[in-house]
């Protein structure tokens, strides 16, 4: 089996995770396969995904297709101007598509795949328009779709020419069910987190001196929240928690992570970041570290939280803060709910609130050994709710069967 995916993005955001997650994990389940990955640029992702044993190949993707997308559309609920806004990039993306789509075909035909998987809601639809002979498309869910009026249009006009849908969690599923009646089966693949490097046990950073605060006193508890600067993500609600959170307790707070993709106004800038914190008295007390590896800066922290304003579709974050057997708290919206058991592995603070947020804190700064006890149960759960030969497995079973529907329509 030849496997060509397509990746909307060469940086190393959740989704981008996941696929190299894929490919380990497929390459130690199914070893004669054989992997292409087709980048729209030269980001990190790339020596990760030759790394991990996959051949890669790089068709630069125009700025102006990358910079499309309808984050701001929704914020301004659909407005008549954030509708020419996002009719104009259309257009200007027009012009450079044909010859972008021709670039990528003759790289994906060179490569002679059986299936193509697409990693990212551009993706679906260029590999449902690519249309190559003898070659099944895999379009692999990772975002909730009924709030995008464009892409809803183009994933039902594209739908005919997929052979398998892949969601990361039942509530990207349940969302695109809500709006199709898909022609094919949606296969629920959660996905997975190397445990050994996302294990409590290794490497840690020094989070003040990359956030170029004053070293914090002994017995602080460090709260963090890990994501790139998306909007929704949840970084006001998480200042505006620690702001209420008691005095009394020893606690830091730190941003991890920064702005990643390139669609037009979907996330917040550096800039942005330092004035939240600002016009919160914060200064001081939190800290920005930009981009860092994710699994020593998971140790580096008592407490992870997921703070997302909306429905989170999976969380990969949270998976790898249990896995390394840490206290978790997370809005249990969307996908992030089937990760966790409330109360047990995590605790919740309901998606917005803020008092809710700030007491949840409170509560584990003040209890080493409760972050302790849910660290441990997360660990856990971790080990078998996020092991990758699961998903390897699961993901080849839709693969092979997918691969199965064009020889058995021609033997009908």
């Amino acid at each position: 089996m030849r496997i060509s995916w397509l990746s909307v993005s060469d940086q190393l955001g959740g989704s981008e995770i996941a696929l190299l997650e894929m490919i380990g994990g497929l390459r130690r389940a199914r070893p004669g396969w054989e992997f292409q990955v087709v980048l729209p640029g030269n980001g990190p992702l790339r020596e990760r995904v030759e790394a991990a044993g996959a051949t890669c190949s790089v068709v630069p993707m125009p700025g102006s297709l990358a910079r499309i997308g309808e984050s701001a559309a929704i914020r301004q609920r659909w407005s008549a101007g954030a509708k020419v806004a996002l009719g104009l990039r259309l257009c200007a993306s027009a012009a450079a598509l044909p010859a972008y789509e021709a670039r990528l075909r003759r790289t994906v035909s060179a490569f002679q795949p059986d299936i193509i998987h697409t990693n990212g809601l551009k993706a679906h639809v260029l590999g449902a328009r690519m249309r190559l002979p003898r070659c099944v498309v895999v379009w692999h869910l990772h975002e909730y779709i009924s709030r995008r009026r464009l892409t809803r249009w183009l994933m039902r006009r594209y739908a005919g020419r997929c052979d398998a849908i892949v969601a990361n969690s039942a509530s990207v599923a349940a969302d695109f069910a809500s709006i199709f009646d898909a022609p094919v089966p949606v296969h629920v693949v959660r996905n997975a987190v190397d445990l050994n490097a996302f294990a409590p046990a290794g490497a840690r950073l020094d989070l003040d001196a990359l956030a170029a605060l004053p070293a914090a006193p002994a017995g602080v508890t460090r709260i963090g929240l890990i994501a790139t600067f998306a909007r929704w993500k949840g970084h006001d609600i998480f200042l505006d928690a620690l702001q209420r959170a008691s005095t009394a307790r020893a606690i830091r707070g730190y941003i991890i992570g920064g702005p990643l993709y390139e669609t037009s106004d979907s996330q917040y800038t550096k800039r942005d970041m330092e004035d939240m914190i600002d016009a919160r008295g914060l200064r001081g007390c939190v800290g920005l570290t930009g981009f860092v590896d994710a699994a020593p800066a998971i140790r580096s922290l008592d407490v992870i939280v997921h703070a997302s304003s909306e429905p989170e579709p999976f969380g990969l974050v949270i998976a790898e803060a249990m896995a390394c057997g840490r206290a978790v708290i997370t809005t249990g919206n969307g996908g992030a709910a089937e990760l966790i058991e409330a109360g047990r592995d995590a605790l919740v603070a309901p998606s917005g609130d803020v008092a809710a947020l700030a007491a949840a804190i409170d509560r584990l700064a003040g209890d080493p050994a409760l972050r302790e006890t849910i660290g441990g149960r997360a660990r856990a759960a971790a080990l078998i709710r996020f092991a990758p030969d699961r998903m390897a497995k699961d993901l080849a079973l839709v693969f092979e069967a997918a691969a199965l529907r064009p020889r058995l329509a021609q033997s009908a």
